[in-house]
């Protein structure tokens, strides 16, 4: 027996549904995981090839908010590209999977219900707005590294550039664990980082 997961653009829909094991709708290609499928309506294309990716359906008590809040939290952490209200997905891996069981036994001990599938998009329009989505918002971050880092030049005390090349660092290797699709801005994040730590600091000339 598998239950049907219909998402749609405000909500997930639980409902039961005949035994089956992978399954193809519009615009996704489902498969069964757990006794579950799961289905998100949007344009087919059969004819188009598609990659894998891990989504995450999940619905939590908005009382108390602690854990909704905790929960929601995490998946931004992750970087997932969110597809509807509690309907997230990341490119499919060990470790993204592995991510959002745990994600997903949060939800369940909090009192919620949570699931997670393989799907893949079937169209290139999909696969572009999701990738560029994620890649968008990478790049975002990356800008506000290599932005501190250059003010950080500025900074006269060492101790003080040391200690903020520290965080930078750690801050960095905490945007590259969630970049699966790395830009031109990773580069750059990557090299103000190193010209931070080997070229003395700046004195900015007055006006």
């Amino acid at each position: 027996m598998c239950v049907v997961v219909v998402a749609l653009a405000a909500a997930a829909v639980w409902a039961p549904e005949s035994e089956g094991r992978g399954r193809r709708r519009a615009g996704w290609t489902l498969i069964c995981n757990r006794g579950y499928i799961t289905v998100v309506e949007s344009e087919p294309a059969p004819d188009e090839s598609s990659d894998e990716w891990v989504m995450l359906v999940y619905r939590i008590p908005r009382e108390p908010s602690t854990p909704r809040i905790a929960v929601w939290r995490k998946l931004h952490k992750y970087g997932v590209f969110q597809l509807a209200d509690g309907v997230v997905v990341l490119p499919a891996s060990p470790r993204t999977r592995e991510q959002f069981e745990w994600v997903a036994e949060e939800v369940v001990e909090a009192g919620g219900q949570a699931e997670v599938w393989t799907a893949a998009p079937t169209t290139k329009v999909q696969r572009h707005r999701m990738r560029a989505k994620l890649s968008a918002d990478r790049d975002a971050e990356y800008d506000e590294i290599t932005d501190a880092a250059e003010a950080t030049r500025l900074l006269p005390d060492p101790a003080g550039r040391a200690k903020k090349l520290t965080q930078l660092r750690r801050r960095f290797r905490e945007i590259d664990r969630r970049d699966f699709f790395p830009t031109a801005q990773r580069d750059g994040a990557e090299a103000a980082l190193r010209e931070l730590a080997t070229r003395p600091a700046e004195t900015q000339v007055p006006r």
